[in-house]
């Protein structure tokens, strides 16, 4: 069960956390300032994609997983006014941060008490600009979010222009990963990885961040990468499909969620700046 805690000696900030896990941070007097490490890298993705676009154009962001709404918030700041869904189904959760850390001002984000395979099947073809997937059961990405026939749906509801950010957690050999990369790569004309230079080595259990569509800017995005607090590395095109190998996609019939880190091993969970 998710709750939420002031976060020590943080004045007006706050940690959603279940069990041993920190889910989401959430600093109420600055929603743009973002604790952990993989939540600042989907930011700079949608920095060089969906918020770059022209203020007359009206933009629209779906979220599957929505925690204590830290990226929602990111995002109302950057660019009000920005259309936002959120798919989540813990809806005491979602009651409890609407309570204790409510949404400034007249944000136009609207909370769907449904998971994401249930919520994206609901939106019409070519709706979103981007498709933020950051939802977690416990310590591990549930198994009903990496099948192939969920991610068709990611890019189905997508515009031409629009990308699919996904967290994904795993550690070497990453054969969880790999599959739902697989299935990414099905359906995405361009698909690549973040993920800290320790995670790629195989150093240790961490975050992979998952990016597909059409066009993603992979020079602007690297650009970003540069400037980050620990070393990133994205790998795409056939480097990725070298990487991926042989692994088949998940499908409904055979999909796992993701493994259980390793908490020897891994910055995941209760240090921040990691999930």
């Amino acid at each position: 069960m998710s709750e939420i805690v002031p976060a020590p000696d943080d004045p007006g900030c706050f940690v959603v956390v279940n069990g041993d896990t920190e889910q989401s941070f959430v600093d109420l007097n600055d929603p743009t300032r973002l604790e952990f490490e993989y939540v600042q890298r989907i930011a700079e993705v949608l920095d060089e994609t969906a918020l770059l676009r022209s203020r007359s154009e009206q933009i629209r962001i779906l979220h599957v997983g929505g925690g204590g709404l830290t990226l929602p918030r990111y995002v109302q700041a950057r660019r009000p006014g920005t259309a936002q869904v959120v798919f989540e189904p813990d809806e005491a959760l979602t009651e409890a941060v609407r309570r204790e850390i409510p949404l400034a001002g007249r944000a136009s984000i609207r909370i769907h008490g449904v998971d994401g395979v249930v919520g994206l099947a609901e939106m019409p073809s070519g709706c979103a600009d981007a498709v933020v997937i950051d939802a977690f059961q416990g310590a591990s990405v549930p198994a009903a979010l990496s099948t192939a026939e969920f991610f068709a749906e990611a890019i189905r509801v997508l515009r031409a222009s629009g990308i699919v950010v996904m967290n994904l957690t795993d550690s070497a050999p990453f054969e969880w990963a790999k599959r739902c990369l697989a299935g990414l790569t099905t359906y995405a004309a361009q698909v690549g990885v973040i993920a800290e230079i320790p995670v790629w080595k195989g150093r240790r259990f961490g975050n992979l961040i998952a990016l597909a569509g059409n066009d993603i800017p992979v020079d602007r995005i690297t650009t970003r990468l540069i400037r980050a607090d620990f070393p990133n590395r994205l790998v795409g095109g056939q480097a990725l499909l070298d990487w991926i190998g042989g692994a088949p996609p998940f499908t409904k019939a055979d999909a796992l969620p993701s493994p259980e880190p390793n908490w020897g091993n891994t910055w995941f969970g209760p240090t921040r700046r990691n999930r």
